[in-house]
Formats: structure tokens, sequence, C-alpha cells
């Protein structure tokens, strides 16, 4: 029997008027209903392999419930990275001295051309590449569990954060996260007090202007400034 226009009608009021209680969310067990990596559409979920552990789970952007029992690797990491970092701000050290506690923190060595002033703020600290050049001023917070890549070059200005982490959106699910990688590009200036939000990638030359909070790429050759942030004007690279 063929539906007519009015069930459809009453079918579309129903779906409407269910509360978000009724769907079933990603849990840490195979084949539940989800958002998929981007977290834009819903799909089923295929049983995690037994080879993946969390970090790779992690590090690829699946939702980790800080209920799976997993999870104390993770949290060990960060109270490690926790103790180099109170290390790091405790008092003075030498322009070397930081950068070989930087290279302890981020767990591969730090070029010499890098320059770094303390107090830095950072979870997890693995997940950090630095290219040549590099310069970080004081107060900086770093958020890498999903990857931070910075190029040559790179400016990075006063109390600026960088952020891979966000959480599951479903108010009763609020303690699963999911990571999305930040990428840097080359010579690229960031402004003080400037947000960079999971997932964005920064093109060569591009400056962030103070205070900017950017959610989505930016472009190489171009000034981006405001909440959130939108492109000023383009630079000419002669």
């Amino acid at each position: 029997m063929q539906k007519t226009k009015k069930d459809s009608k009453k079918s579309v009021k129903n779906i409407e008027s269910k509360s978000l209680d009724s769907i079933e969310f990603v849990e840490s067990i195979p084949s539940k209903i989800g958002l998929d990596r981007n977290h834009k559409e819903w799909r089923r979920t295929p049983a995690p392999t037994t080879n993946r552990d969390v970090f790779t789970r992690d590090i690829e952007g699946e939702l980790v419930d800080m209920n799976d029992k997993e999870c104390d690797k993770i949290i060990n990491v960060i109270n490690h990275t926790m103790s180099l970092t109170f290390k790091l701000n405790e008092k003075w050290h030498t322009p070397q001295k930081v950068r070989e506690i930087f290279s302890e923190i981020i767990g591969v060595p730090l070029d010499e051309s890098a320059w770094i002033i303390p107090p830095f703020y950072v979870d997890y600290g693995r997940n950090i590449r630095v290219g040549r050049n590099f310069f970080m001023n004081q107060g900086c917070t770093f958020m890498d569990r999903g990857g931070i890549n910075i190029g040559d070059d790179v400016f990075i200005a006063p109390r600026v954060c960088l952020t891979t982490i966000n959480h599951d959106f479903h108010p009763r699910r609020r303690k699963a996260t999911f990571c999305k990688p930040i990428n840097i590009g080359n010579r690229v200036w960031i402004g003080m007090n400037a947000t960079i939000c999971p997932g964005v990638n920064i093109g060569d030359n591009a400056i962030i202007a103070a205070g900017a909070v950017v959610t989505k790429d930016v472009p190489t050759n171009v000034i981006v400034g405001g909440n959130p942030a939108r492109i000023l004007k383009r630079i000419k690279d002669s």
C-alpha cells in the first residue's frame, strides 16, 4: 500500500519530535551508531581492530571515551608531560637549557635555531613537531593530542593557544574527545592572544591578527583577524 503525502508528513513530524536522548551515540564497543570522523553525519562505526591502540585511535580522530580502560595510557603521558612543564617553568633557564627541556617534552631534538620564552603550557607534548628558526613568546598553550606541525621561520606571540582537541557534542557524552591536527606553514606570524582551533591548516606567509579565533583553514599570503577569523588583506610575496 502506497503512503500518501499526509502519511509522509506525519512520519517526518514524528521523527522531528523525538528527543536527542532517543539517539544512540557512539560507544567504545563495536557496531554503534555515531558521528563520522568529521562529525558531520551519522554512520555505523566498525568494530576496532585489536592492533589499534588508544594512541593510534586518538591521533586519527576517533572518539575516545575517558572511561575507556586504555585511557590510563594517555593520562600517564599527560602526567609525565606536566612534570616536564613544571621543570621548564619553575625557574629561569638559559636558552640552551630551555631547548633541552622542550626537546624532552616533544620527544625529539629541537633545532638550535629555536628560541622559546617560558612559561609554556602543554598537555601532551609528544605530538608537536617544530621547524627551524622557530620563535615562541611567553604564556603560550599547546594541546597537541591531535598533532601540531609547525614549519620554518614561524613567530608565535604571547598567550597564543593551539588546541587540537574537541568533545562529543551530546551533553551526556562530553567526556568523549576527538582530535584534529593543526598544520602551520612556513613564515607564519601568529599574533598575541590568538586561538587556533582543531583541524586548521595555515598557509605559508600568513599573519593571524592579535585576538583572532581561527576556525577554518587560512590560505597563503593573507592576513586574517576577528572572531571567527576572516581574510582582512592579501600579502604580496615579492
